[in-house]
């Protein structure tokens, strides 16, 4: 495999998503020197947005994520490359380290079913794929979990949320998603995948029409955490 590998490398060589340098045959998709860089959540930082993005609203239970988002750093880099240059297989990768580092704290919540937040139609057909439909997908197969990527649509466009408020967030994406057909979620436990969560207004109202259509927990988890 790492001959095969070489021989691309020599045609095609493979480049970091962040800083475009050459990877070696050991690195995949992003460079050991900028994996370094990205700051992970500890325990502390995660309680701390738990109880400001969801504690109040009770329909998180728990929530989960990898690193710490900085503008202009490295991960940002990374997730661009992700979401708009056509690097999906970049998700899979992430989720399988997002898996391979928080797997204890997934395993704890008895997952049943994973589920990315999903994107309107119209934009999917611009960028031609949901992200965290490949995030989901990599902690999914190495947690053995099932994925159900088309569990939640959403059913109304809403405008990006960058420079709302979270009171203006939370108006902006209140029901703009609805659940697919009639899934059998009585009584079972959902984890909701995003790539980024900042206010959290979006993971909520997923988790808020979960719940009422029957599950008994709601989960949220990310690759990064947002201020």
């Amino acid at each position: 495999m790492k001959f095969v590998t070489a021989c691309l490398d020599f045609f095609l060589p493979r480049r970091c998503a962040s800083c475009n340098s050459s990877l070696t045959l050991q690195e995949f998709y992003v460079c050991s020197q900028c994996l370094g860089k990205i700051k992970y959540a500890d325990k502390e930082r995660l309680e701390f947005e738990f109880r400001k993005k969801f504690e109040r609203d009770k329909i998180i239970s728990g929530f989960v994520s990898l690193f710490i988002f900085e503008k202009d750093k490295e991960l940002q880099r990374i997730i661009h490359e992700l979401k708009y240059e056509g690097m999906f297989r970049l998700g899979v990768y992430l989720g399988e380290m997002f898996a391979n580092n928080l797997q204890d704290q997934v395993a704890s919540w008895s997952i049943d079913i994973i589920t990315p937040i999903p994107l309107h139609h119209l934009k999917r057909a611009e960028r031609g794929y949901n992200q965290s439909d490949f995030i989901a997908r990599g902690i999914g197969s190495k947690l053995n979990i099932p994925v159900g990527k088309r569990l939640i649509k959403r059913v109304r466009f809403t405008s990006t949320q960058t420079e709302l408020t979270l009171q203006e967030r939370k108006q902006n994406v209140l029901n703009a998603f609805a659940i697919r057909g009639k899934p059998k979620l009585q009584g079972r436990n959902i984890l909701l995948i995003d790539d980024v969560i900042t206010t959290g207004a979006t993971v909520s109202e997923c988790g808020r029409i979960l719940l009422r259509a029957g599950a008994s927990k709601v989960y949220a988890a990310s690759m990064a955490i947002a201020d």
